[in-house]
């Protein structure tokens, strides 16, 4: 299985960039990863948020293809700790698709449409965080839930 990460739009800050780095460089060992950024929709001073959605949501349904699967990263979704999170990869690794597509929407979050094509919706934490950050945190937690598959030390209980 190959997980990819879509993002909307490029990371700006360097150190999060550097973060993001270190943990990509660290799930070469685990699985096939990769981050995908779509470019950002240009917004005007008339930019209406719900057009935003749509067409930042078109731009992520094409990259919906046969034998991928949809999961969004929302404040509203499921909350996992990190090993039930590593458990739902071990399952999708097992029985799911060819590719996991895990998405951080842009800063209006996702259409209705990309809601109602994704299998599922993640949250990270009750908190919020900028979309920029999530991208860090959700790498980092992908490359933790590999560690706890492999019963290495990275995670300790």
């Amino acid at each position: 299985m190959k997980i990819t990460l879509l993002v909307v739009g490029k990371t700006d800050a360097a150190y999060l960039r550097d973060g993001i780095d270190v943990y990509r460089k660290r799930l070469k060992h685990y699985i096939n990863f990769e981050l995908e950024i779509i470019p950002d929709i240009k917004k005007g001073k008339n930019t209406n948020p719900e057009i935003q959605k749509i067409k930042e949501g078109e731009l992520i349904l094409a990259k919906l293809t046969a034998g991928k699967e949809l999961h969004l990263l929302d404040e509203k979704g499921k909350m996992f700790s990190s090993v039930e999170f590593s458990e739902f990869l071990e399952k999708k690794m097992i029985n799911g698709p060819k590719e996991l597509l895990l998405v951080i929407g842009g800063p209006y979050g996702f259409s209705d449409e990309v809601y109602q094509r994704a299998q599922s919706k993640i949250s990270l934490s009750r908190l919020t965080f900028s979309h920029q950050m999530v991208r860090l945190l959700c790498v980092e937690q992908i490359y933790r839930a590999f560690t706890i598959l492999k019963g290495e030390p990275y995670h300790h209980v």
